[in-house]
């Protein structure tokens, strides 16, 4: 493989993928590095550790995505270090790339923001690998519990975003449905679902009304919600509130926020808010030239100044603005300040209900039609033909019949 590129993307989520797409459309020589070998679709890992569906609707290969872009090289490797300035890369295997133009969308990693206990006790939920371990770890205790007189399984959420309100919901619907079916009704009547948060209400990116509409159906499929006060502690068979509350939690799952990983330490770049880069409204790095940082490792706004989210739609609207501006970098033209097309949010409750405020308006959509709209604009997401199709059955074949169309398994370690 050569050493030379004109483009190196490091990173095949959303804005790494999209950017190398566009660039190869274009005929620029790219190499797309990653530690994984597949891109997966990160709004829906929830559903793989709840068993709804399986990893192949999520997962698709790289090489997949880009086999008929010949300009376009994957690379699976785990990169170790990169000099910014230098626009070079270097694997854990030594290997060293150059480019002349670098751009960094290399995800992030949870944030547990030095809560004891949270990195060794709590399942993230960032990841195929971690959904795959979540949902083996929770059909293992449901096994194991299935064998005890009193057995039970108790799992805690932490944070009330989109991600958690979407665990808790799938979970709690499990116990509700698919528990009783699968295993016993003794056992599900004695199995919990918490949802903890430090600030009193649910998807505080939402309208009140929203707000208000998730907590009571979250309520009515069996989430105990603790809101308005912090964890100070995870442990191995709970958690333990700022006031003292103690919850118990065979399973505790960390929705609870996100950081740049530690590969920004030591490359040059100055990091901002949760280690991310605070980028130029171009998408370029403040602070050397010719390297780019998107994603969940950049700080972005819009044109406007606003600051944007962490979403999969950001994301993918930066790789594809980025791919324009570098294609002007190396053909001599203008960049362009990001001009992000807000669509809203999103955030599935359970079967039959969702929450969404469409556009930039923010039109509140509630239960059925806006779960309606959540699944038409995930299945409209997702990467491949035959991910919409395994998708799509997975979800027919759930909603209507409370089957499970994949359940994890394997042992969690």
């Amino acid at each position: 493989m050569d050493d030379s590129y004109q483009v190196i993307v490091v990173g095949g989520g959303f804005a790494g993928m999209t950017a190398a797409q566009e660039l190869g459309r274009k005929g620029v020589k790219v190499l797309l590095i990653d530690s994984n070998s597949y891109h997966q679709f990160q709004p829906l890992l929830y559903q793989v550790a709840t068993s709804q569906i399986g990893v192949s609707a999520i997962a698709r290969p790289l090489r997949s995505v880009f086999r008929r872009l010949r300009q376009v090289r994957v690379l699976t490797a785990d990169v170790a270090t990169f000099d910014a300035a230098n626009r070079t890369v270097t694997t854990a295997d030594g290997d060293t790339f150059r480019a002349e133009i670098l751009v960094l969308a290399v995800g992030a990693v949870a944030n547990f923001f030095n809560t004891p206990g949270a990195d060794e006790h709590a399942f993230p939920l960032y990841s195929v690998t971690d959904a795959t371990r979540l949902g083996s770890k929770l059909t293992h205790l449901l096994d194991e519990a299935d064998g005890e007189a009193h057995g039970s399984v108790d799992v805690v959420v932490v944070g009330g975003g989109p991600t958690g309100v979407e665990t808790a919901g799938a979970m709690a619907e499990n116990v509700k449905f698919v528990v009783p079916k699968y295993y016993s009704p003794e056992l599900a009547a004695r199995c919990r679902v918490h949802l903890v948060d430090m600030i009193p209400t649910v998807l505080n990116a939402f309208s009140t009304d929203l707000q208000e509409y998730t907590k009571k159906r979250l309520t009515k499929i069996g989430v105990q919600l603790h809101l308005g006060v912090g964890v100070s502690e995870v442990r191995a068979d709970g958690v333990t509130l700022v006031d003292g509350t103690v919850i118990p939690g065979r399973v505790v799952v960390w929705a609870g926020g996100l950081k740049a990983g530690k590969i920004f330490t030591g490359s040059g770049l100055t990091q901002g808010r949760g280690g991310r880069i605070d980028v130029r409204p171009d998408l370029t790095a403040p602070d050397v030239d010719g390297v780019y940082v998107l994603g969940d490792a950049a700080n972005m706004t819009d044109s406007t100044g606003t600051k944007l989210p962490q979403l999969g739609s950001v994301a993918q609207q930066a790789g594809k603005w980025a791919a324009r501006n570098i294609y002007a970098d190396l053909n001599g033209g203008d960049r362009r300040p990001f001009e992000y097309f807000d669509k809203g949010y999103m955030a599935m409750i359970g079967r039959g209900a969702a929450v969404a405020e469409i556009g930039r308006k923010r039109i509140p959509l509630q239960g059925p039609l806006a779960f309606m709209s959540w699944l038409l604009v995930h299945l409209a997401l997702l990467s491949g033909f035959q991910q919409k199709v395994r998708a799509l059955f997975s979800w027919l074949n759930g909603y209507v019949t409370h089957s499970p169309a994949q359940v994890v398994v394997g042992r969690p370690d």
